[in-house]
């Protein structure tokens, strides 16, 4: 019997052949730099440039106020520690703000997942760190506030689970996030932290005003809001403390008066750096009530131009979202914005007396350690959110002009009508 003819098999028996990896890491930073908004990332670098001057002028009141007879701070303590911290946030921006929206969506999902278990770890006893009357912080070797990493990575993850409607109507998903919300508020007022149950509540209104929630349903929501801050008032005796501080005008000794003495003291022009008085007596002046501190030392012009800077940032990336045919780019690119934005003017209404004080800091200026690395967290993903390949429009055009158009004359006029292309 004559054996078959094995079939020819281009290259057998040889070492298959291995594609190499297209990309480098340096033409995936050059593709990042083209991507990237550099406006906005110049904004945010600005700012923190100029957060950094402003926590050298505050360290020495707090480093004076926080000292003791077993130890004390030297003048540059809080700055020191700051130029660190900032150092690792610019870090995470960068390599935050170097993923793909597929990847900033995940890693934010795993993260919001991590720390929303991590608040059901502080109110615990010997887990939960507490300070000034308030358990906020999760102590496992290194002290953290999980609502601070909660917060941007939330905000995207709440972003993605709304995009699901525009595949599947039927899904609830305005619900899965409002109760999503109301597990992490109750959450925070185990703590009590009031201030940022209610930065939560804030950009999870404007995800799902955006995500297209019936104008009745969002009445109902802002009723009920009124109805819980209402319940907060009688309920958190910190809370009705603070806003009976604010409506009857304060004393010479409440915080919010003190901050707004000192904003005033600098005159249009300031003090001068480093020779500000009235921050000396100004308590957590290198955190959330720095914008006073800029006041009296850089005066109110300067005071002025760090709030056109946040006025610019959110701008920016609302006009960036303009273009936005994504819908999960556009929802979490909002609610970051919106998260950012609104504590950055929480924190200024307060230092003016137009707020009630929240304990707050200023984002990209204020001194933090885990605070920083989350502010640096949520703007690296403000970043990758809105990146965007500068020559897809161009692309775009340029393909509309062979592909799915057709030309008919009339009138002696070329009509160029779009044909839907499967």
């Amino acid at each position: 019997m004559i054996p078959a003819e094995r079939p020819y098999i281009p290259r057998a028996g040889k070492r298959a052949y291995v594609p190499k990896r297209t990309k480098s890491r340096m033409a995936e930073l050059r593709i990042w730099w083209r991507e990237v908004d550099r406006v906005l990332l110049g904004l945010i670098l600005g700012l923190m440039a100029f957060g950094t001057i402003a926590v050298a002028a505050a360290s020495p009141a707090s480093a004076d106020r926080l000292s003791t007879a077993q130890e004390t701070l030297t003048p540059l303590y809080f700055f020191t520690r700051h130029l660190a911290w900032q150092l690792v946030g610019i870090i995470v921006m960068i390599g935050v703000s170097t993923l793909n929206r597929e990847q900033a969506r995940r890693l934010s999902v795993v993260i919001a997942v991590a720390m929303l278990g991590a608040l059901f770890l502080v109110p615990i006893p010997g887990l939960g760190h507490e300070m000034n009357g308030a358990r906020r912080w999760l102590d496992l070797g290194m002290r953290f506030q999980p609502s601070e990493f909660l917060k941007p990575t939330c905000a995207v993850a709440m972003a993605w689970i709304l995009s699901w409607r525009m595949r599947d109507p039927t899904i609830p998903t305005v619900a899965l996030t409002g109760i999503l919300l109301g597990i992490i508020v109750l959450l925070l007022m185990l703590q009590p932290n009031l201030g940022d149950a209610i930065l939560f509540a804030g950009f999870w209104f404007v995800l799902i005003l955006l995500a297209g929630a019936p104008m009745k349903g969002l009445g109902m929501l802002a009723g009920g809001g009124v109805a819980l801050l209402t319940a907060a008032y009688f309920l958190y005796d910190n809370a009705r403390h603070r806003i009976d501080a604010f409506l009857g005008g304060g004393t010479a000794f409440d915080q919010v008066d003190l901050a707004s003495r000192t904003l005033s003291a600098g005159g249009w022009f300031g003090a001068g750096y480093g020779l500000g008085i009235r921050k000396m007596t100004l308590p957590e002046a290198h955190t959330d009530y720095i914008f006073s501190v800029i006041g009296e030392e850089f005066g109110l012009v300067v005071c002025a131009l760090v709030v056109l800077a946040y006025l610019a940032i959110v701008v920016r990336v609302l006009m960036k979202l303009i273009d936005e045919d994504d819908i999960f780019a556009l929802l979490g690119g909002a609610g970051l914005i919106a998260l950012l934005g609104g504590q950055a003017f929480i924190n200024i209404l307060v230092n003016l007396q137009l707020f009630p004080s929240k304990g707050m800091t200023l984002p990209l200026v204020s001194y933090g350690g885990s605070s920083t690395i989350a502010v640096c967290l949520t703007v690296g993903l403000l970043l990758a959110v809105t990146r965007r390949n500068p020559h897809l429009k161009r692309e775009t055009r340029g393909l509309a002009d062979f592909i799915g158009w057709s030309e008919k004359r009339a009138s002696g006029e070329v009509i160029l009508k779009r044909e839907i292309v499967p």
